[in-house]
């Protein structure tokens, strides 16, 4: 239950943190935060991340729908996995499962009410792909689940 709400509050500050950059900063302006280091820059990503495959729309809600069903099919093996794939599987869904299911939720909502996705964390000091906090909940539920698997298939060996 406690993954469902971990989702859920993603979703909700992913959706809030975008609507409040869209309400006061206009498509291709920059705030620095840190000058030459971290800068809020308002983008709309008609792609996937770092802008790959753009315009293809239903594409990428067809993949976040498919994985949302592949997660609720397979739900009953995900719960008897460890805490860390399980919250790693709240998170994802442009990419791994809570923390997939909750990125992917978030720019599926994107993508379905406005055909792109907001981004707005930039990393200018090393030029990183402007990102939101969706993509950060799909890259940390990859992460834990990749972390899961070097635990118990590689240094169990």
């Amino acid at each position: 239950m406690i993954l469902i709400w971990l989702a859920a509050l993603v979703v909700l500050l992913d959706q809030l943190t975008k609507n409040i950059v869209v309400a006061v900063m206009a498509e291709g302006q920059s705030i620095p935060i840190i000058p030459n280091i971290f800068h809020l820059t308002y983008i709309l990503n008609p792609g996937a991340a770092f802008g790959m495959f753009a315009h293809n729309r239903t594409f990428f809600i067809c993949v976040a729908l498919l994985v949302l069903i592949i997660v609720w099919w397979f739900r009953k093996e995900i719960l008897a996995e460890p805490l860390c794939v399980r919250a790693g599987t709240a998170l994802f869904i442009g990419g791994a499962v809570t923390l997939l299911i909750a990125g992917a939720i978030g720019n599926l909502i994107d993508r379905i009410v406005n055909g792109y996705v907001v981004d707005f964390l930039y990393f200018k000091l090393i030029d990183f792909p402007i990102f939101n906090v969706a993509d950060i909940a799909i890259c940390v539920g990859v992460g834990f689940i990749i972390w899961n698997l070097i635990q118990t298939e590689i240094l169990k060996k």
